[in-house]
């Protein structure tokens, strides 16, 4: 009777606690679920207002673009068509397999000066080359030949045998152009081997020197915060007429890569010195009619500032006005003249005799100061050629 009893109430007990666990857990989910799908209500009616509140966007047209950018947009279509490709080659040996490769070995960059063929970059592109190659726009390449070179600025002249359809001339001011920092200008070349690519900057500063090949300085440089890098050499510096201001030469960079400091050599001396590379291969130079040591050794041995004479030039109007070079005596060597300044100009270095001189012509006539055992004395002296 007791063990019917205590199964009886024991089968009630477990009845009773079974039917409150469910309550519970009934209550409890509801109590989680209502709140979860009315999140999830907001969530969604917050996603589908904050989509119809956002339009699509709509891409510009051509005609919205700003000035600057359909400027630079149509200097580059005018421009890219002459700016080419400079490639030196050389041939490596493989001694093992018994055969030769033809390889690249240096790039630059260079533009189209006229329909002859004739392309400008800069001498250190081509320097040393065995074998060079130009490739257009279009990506036909042809080889180059080296018409002519002024290492001292920096430029060179080679010409391409291709059809005159496919050269395409870089526009060119017709007269000298006033610069002014600030204002725009477009670099196109090829750094690092990727051609025809496009940097923008300003003018940064105007009149800057730069140091060139054989002692003497390019002046009158275009300093640029345009990106210019490996590549970009030879490449033209062009304002926003589209026109050749420049011929990119080099960067100031301590990593070699662009860091917003490039040099260009100035139009105005490659519209001087292409023509007369393309006509005689070399640039027209011309002088006192005195011989001189441009590595100066005797003016560094002595200390002296100027420009020491070593002799005169039959013929030459410093001959003929009496100029004094050096003089063998029974004690040694005895100092003749020592020019100090043409034309007011000072002259204390070959640098400064040679950029005094550059761009004037034969037959004119400069007024040279001499000093002449410690005496001052000035004489007028008409220029002749260098040979």
């Amino acid at each position: 009777m007791n063990s019917l009893y205590r199964r009886t109430a024991f089968a009630l007990v477990s009845a009773i606690s079974g039917a409150l666990l469910t309550f519970a857990l009934v209550m409890c989910k509801a109590n989680q679920t209502t709140p979860g799908h009315a999140m999830a209500d907001t969530s969604s009616s917050s996603s589908t207002a904050a989509t119809a509140a956002a339009p699509p966007v709509t891409p510009l047209s051509p005609t919205s673009r700003t000035e600057d950018e359909r400027n630079t947009i149509t200097v580059f279509a005018r421009a890219a068509r002459a700016c080419v490709f400079v490639t030196q080659r050389q041939t490596v040996m493989d001694f093992f397999g018994g055969t030769a490769h033809d390889m690249p070995a240096g790039s630059g960059s260079g533009f189209i000066w006229d329909t002859e063929g004739h392309v400008v970059t800069n001498f250190h592109v081509i320097a040393d080359a065995q074998r060079l190659t130009v490739t257009l726009q279009n990506q036909n390449t042809y080889v180059a030949k080296v018409i002519g070179a002024e290492p001292r600025k920096d430029i060179a002249v080679l010409r391409i045998e291709a059809p005159k359809e496919m050269l395409v001339p870089i526009d060119r001011h017709g007269d000298k152009v006033a610069l002014e920092v600030g204002q725009k200008v477009i670099a196109i070349g090829n750094p690092f081997g990727l051609d025809q690519t496009l940097t923008t900057g300003v003018i940064s500063a105007l009149g800057r020197q730069v140091d060139g090949i054989g002692g003497v300085k390019i002046r009158e440089v275009i300093q640029t915060d345009a990106a210019i890098n490996p590549g970009n050499s030879g490449g033209p510096l062009l304002d926003s007429t589209g026109r050749l201001i420049g011929m990119n030469t080099m960067i100031y960079s301590r990593s070699g890569s662009s860091a917003g400091i490039g040099f260009a050599v100035p139009g105005q001396t490659i519209a001087r010195i292409v023509p007369q590379l393309i006509k005689f291969g070399k640039v027209e130079q011309v002088g006192l009619g005195v011989e001189i040591d441009p590595q100066q050794r005797i003016e560094q041995r002595l200390g002296l500032r100027g420009i020491v004479v070593i002799a005169t030039i039959a013929g030459s109007s410093a001959a003929k006005a009496g100029l004094h070079g050096l003089e063998r005596t029974m004690t040694g060597i005895k100092l003749g003249d020592v020019i100090v300044a043409i034309d007011g100009k000072p002259i204390a270095s070959y640098d400064d005799l040679y950029n005094t001189l550059d761009g004037r012509r034969v037959g004119e006539v400069v007024k040279v100061k001499l000093i002449r055992d410690r005496n001052a004395l000035e004489v007028d002296l008409a220029l002749v050629p260098l040979q």
